[in-house]
């Protein structure tokens, strides 16, 4: 008795499309301004995995942070 078989039964699991690039910055800007439709919250919270939403704030947290240092360098300078 092999179990091979029951693998083959079960049918597979249809995997949730993931996020582009591009949605998960947009995710993350409009996650930073506060301000979003309830429609696309929902949408991206089905496309983009933890890890995309991790690495696109550490992203999004650096290029904040590098504006605002080019703004202060460029009003004091």
């Amino acid at each position: 008795m092999h179990k091979s078989d029951d693998k083959q039964s079960t049918p597979d699991k249809i995997k949730p499309e993931k996020a582009s690039v591009l949605q998960v910055a947009k995710a993350v800007f409009f996650s930073f301004i506060g301000i979003r439709k309830q429609g696309d919250l929902e949408r991206d919270a089905a496309k983009i995995t933890p890890l995309q939403a991790i690495i696109g704030g550490l992203i999004g947290a650096a290029i904040f942070v590098l504006c605002i240092l080019l703004v202060v360098r460029f009003v004091t300078g």
